[in-house]
């Protein structure tokens, strides 16, 4: 006789996680807790060898689920993710009348991965995510300079009449506060160039920063097996951006799926009324492939590239400018599609 299948679903918080074993009915057969250190997740694994036949379901594997998640891949575990709001609707429908506890999450979770269709597979981390983890610092320390010159900008217009004016640099602005006459300066004024001073070594260390962490993403990409940078406009960063954020592109089966609302948010939402059909922007999705998307399309625009002709083209139909680069991100969302596809083959296929 053939063991049942059992889904342990798996409620993980900071310091512990909350497990659940259902059957394939959905009938709970044990909850437990364990802590979030190597004892507890050798404890989860002996817990759950009692079941054969099991899988596990995390829910948000790629957020605060990702270390249980990745440990039990390393044990060998089958691992599925499954989203918060999949398991919020579970737990809404069921008897308990949507009580929020750990015990009721887990089983939720575990209810969500047995009536769920298709259900993303937790996947070992891999280059993509060393791509992922550069680029989301990158991201961190550019917000943080533009946080940094704006707060300077505020100073100099304090200090100098007229203030920096546009483009301000670390070295225009030390260039600026040498005006500022010491002797002259007191009070306020004086802890005003104080600060402005620290601010200016502040920017010159991020910019040292951002270059190093630009040399890390050049070395990274290079050694991706990718030809995204041969498309105009994809240079390492967008590059380390659109393969951070994708992953393994095999997990969308077409093109479309691809450009849906839930993933780059590149196809247009129908959102006709009466006689008036019209689409507009879909604002779900991966906002930051969007975003990749969209600088990239913007650059095509602004040269004379194939994706400019293209721009126009739909623009001679009548579109508008907001319209018409929507439809070039779309198709950009195919070319980028395409690449990935064939750059993930190429990397199958043993050389001959």
């Amino acid at each position: 006789m053939d063991p049942v299948e059992v889904i342990i679903g798996i409620d993980p918080r900071k310091r512990s996680s909350t497990t659940a074993a259902v059957d394939g009915t959905g009938r709970v057969l044990q909850v437990a807790r364990f802590p979030a250190t190597r004892d507890g997740y050798r404890a989860l694994r002996l817990w759950a060898r009692r079941w054969p036949a099991r899988s596990f379901a995390v829910e948000g594997a790629s957020g605060l689920g990702r270390p249980v998640a990745q440990q039990l891949l390393g044990y060998g575990e089958t691992v599925v993710d499954v989203p918060a709001k999949l398991a919020a609707r579970v737990r809404l429908l069921s008897s308990g009348h949507n009580r929020k506890t750990d015990p009721d999450d887990a089983i939720a979770t575990a209810r969500a991965a047995v009536q769920a269709d298709v259900l993303q597979p937790v996947t070992a981390e891999d280059h993509s995510t060393v791509l992922r983890l550069l680029s989301e610092r990158r991201d961190q320390l550019v917000a943080q300079r533009t946080r940094t010159i704006n707060r300077l900008h505020v100073l100099l217009t304090d200090l100098i009449p007229a203030g920096s004016g546009p483009q301000l640099t670390a070295g225009r602005a030390a260039q600026l506060l040498r005006r500022v006459r010491t002797s002259a300066t007191t009070g306020a004024r004086r802890v005003r160039r104080e600060l402005a001073s620290d601010l200016v070594r502040d920017v010159r260390r991020l910019d040292r920063q951002l270059a190093d962490l630009q040399r890390r993403i050049t070395r990274a990409v290079k050694q991706a097996p990718t030809t995204l940078p041969e498309l105009f406009g994809v240079r390492s960063v967008l590059t380390a951006k659109l393969l951070g954020e994708v992953g393994d592109v095999s997990r969308f089966a077409t093109k479309a799926q691809f450009a849906s609302s839930s993933y780059t948010g590149t196809a247009p939402i129908e959102a006709s009324s009466g006689e008036v059909v019209r689409h507009r922007l879909s604002r779900a999705g991966n906002r930051q492939l969007n975003h990749a998307l969209h600088l990239m399309a913007i650059c095509q625009i602004s040269h004379d590239t194939a994706g400019r002709v293209y721009y126009q083209r739909k623009r001679a139909e009548g579109k508008s400018s907001k319209e018409a680069l929507r439809c070039l991100k779309r198709r950009l969302s195919d070319v980028v599609y395409q690449r990935l596809v064939a750059d993930q083959r190429r990397a199958h296929t043993p050389a001959a």
